[in-house]
């Protein structure tokens, strides 16, 4: 059985500060098979300077133009991406391990789906903690009925069976692409190591009352009212007790 390809893409905006560290991660996988694609928003900073100088060193396939917003460059990404399983690392994020890939791919070389663990860093990439709550070992698109419980960024599915984001979202589209990559995906591999390393500050952080909110009506669409509304009350008697985990 041939090995599969992994595509990683990047969306950045004026990230020259941080995307450095994560064309190093993926530049050095051992598993050889891994395509890398940048999506740059015409970053006005040095950030394609950065892309184009790695390019020296490693395939980038990239475009470096204006887009509508975070999901819109994803679905770029998706369409500029010819591997077998797509992951997202934002600038500034990274894959955990050189090994991280080749360990995915020897738990089985046919998943749908890998996923793991994710470690939270500071600006400089230092280590805060394991990301909460942490992913179940048994996963299905009803496991998402209270939130994230896995990291987009420890996510990796078959590309053949990821929809594009639904841009009527404006900054919780990543939950409903998961939960739509899960209702059509069936093997689903858990990996008990940290996948990634993330930025704690993402764009559901930064505006946390609006993603509240759309994340509500993402979870209504999927799982109905009834469920969604007794979920929500329970998230927020939580609340208290796991802030800043969300």
């Amino acid at each position: 059985m041939s090995r599969p390809v992994f595509s990683i893409i990047t969306v950045t905006y004026n990230a020259a500060e941080v995307l450095q560290r994560t064309m190093d991660s993926v530049a050095g996988q051992e598993y050889p098979l891994v395509e890398y694609v940048v999506v740059d928003g015409a970053s006005q900073d040095n950030t394609l300077g950065l892309i184009q100088a790695q390019s020296a060193h490693m395939p980038i396939r990239y475009i470096s133009e204006p887009d509508q917003g975070l999901y819109d460059a994803m679905n770029k990404g998706l369409a500029m991406a010819t591997g077998d399983y797509v992951l997202f690392l934002n600038a500034g994020d990274e894959l955990a391990a050189p090994q991280t890939l080749s360990h995915l791919v020897a738990l089985s070389p046919t998943a749908d789906v890998y996923y793991g663990h994710a470690m939270v860093v500071n600006d400089a990439g230092e280590p805060l903690g394991l990301r909460k709550p942490y992913p179940p070992r048994k996963l299905s698109w009803r496991s998402l009925q209270r939130g994230m419980s896995v990291c987009h960024q420890a996510f990796l599915v078959k590309r053949s069976l990821a929809p594009m984001y639904d841009l009527q979202y404006r900054i919780c589209a990543d939950i409903d692409w998961m939960i739509r990559c899960l209702k059509q995906t069936e093997e689903h591999v858990y990996s008990d190591e940290v996948i990634s390393r993330f930025l704690a500050d993402g764009l559901s952080t930064t505006h946390r009352t609006k993603a509240w909110k759309e994340r509500y009506l993402v979870l209504q669409k999927h799982y109905g009212w009834a469920v969604n509304f007794l979920n929500h009350l329970y998230i927020l008697l939580r609340y208290p007790f796991r802030r800043g985990n969300l």
